[in-house]
């Protein structure tokens, strides 16, 4: 085998090497686990190796052409203007690469808008600095809470170690059933936010005075982290998202909880309204 060879093949390895440790890098999307998310991350995968195969062609192209047709070994520069049919093959081939990666990202844009026949309707409502969460319909309508950072300040001033989830943990996560389809409407209070979950495929932006939605249907039961992901302030980086996906009985029995726990607290608060009326009387 010619050493020419051997080089060629070495740097197609080397190539192959390195994208494939890129593709399972921690610096890579999370594992999907929604179908949307699925999509997402195997458009992301296809455009990289598309660029791979293509800065590989036009360099190798480059490469060869210097080296083998330089001053040095007696060639000479051509004198030409211009070939139409180079011309139309150098613009014909982006434009079906772009159409071949439009065409499925456009089917999954569709899909993500298509919030219709949902089982669980969740608003999520954005606050300087927390997320607030209203059950609006389906199983568990009613409940309602607000979201924000379990992190302690002694960790974010490193006055104690950080937990395993610095800045990506929160008092009340989300909770939702695996194979449901749950819809999301994003709003603000203030200024704008974005409800991000990667691993879910959803990320829309929370706009004070409109209502946006997106949906996600979790395929594993689990626990999901997310941020938001619009600058909103000196404490946006502290507003993380924690989506727990649970069975069906268990969810089922934290509707029940949550169900008794705001019973309680109204209950609590008539008794106490009650109270100071007939103490006025």
């Amino acid at each position: 085998m010619s050493s020419k060879l051997m080089a060629v093949l070495t740097g197609i390895m080397v190539l192959v090497f390195y994208s494939g440790a890129a593709v399972s890098s921690k610096y890579n999307f999370p594992e999907p686990q929604s179908t949307i998310a699925q999509q997402i991350y195997d458009q992301h995968i296809m455009a990289l190796w598309i660029c791979l195969a293509i800065f590989v062609v036009v360099f190798g192209v480059m490469g060869y052409s210097i080296l083998k047709h330089r001053k040095s070994v007696g060639h000479k520069a051509a004198n030409f203007h211009h070939s139409t049919m180079v011309e139309v093959i150098w613009t014909a081939i982006p434009v079906l690469i772009l159409i071949g990666m439009a065409w499925p990202a456009t089917k999954t844009v569709i899909a993500m808008k298509d919030t219709s026949e949902s089982d669980i309707t969740i608003k999520a409502t954005g606050y300087q600095w927390m997320w607030g969460y209203d059950y609006l319909q389906g199983e568990g309508e009613g409940i309602s809470f607000y979201s924000q950072l379990a992190t302690t300040q002694d960790e974010i001033r490193n006055q104690a170690p950080k937990g395993e989830n610095y800045l990506l943990e929160v008092d009340n996560r989300v909770v939702v059933p695996v194979g449901k389809k749950i819809r999301i409407l994003m709003t603000a209070n203030d200024v704008l936010h974005a409800w991000w979950v990667p691993a879910l495929g959803v990320k829309q932006d929370a706009i004070p005075g409109f209502i946006r939605d997106s949906w996600f249907t979790a395929d594993n039961p689990g626990v999901y982290r997310g941020q938001c992901a619009e600058l909103c302030g000196k404490e946006h980086g502290f507003m993380p998202i924690v989506v727990e996906v649970v069975e069906q009985e268990k969810y089922s029995q934290w509707v029940a909880e949550k169900q008794k726990a705001s019973a309680a607290i109204v209950n609590t608060a008539l008794a106490e309204t009650a109270e100071d009326q007939s103490s006025k009387n």
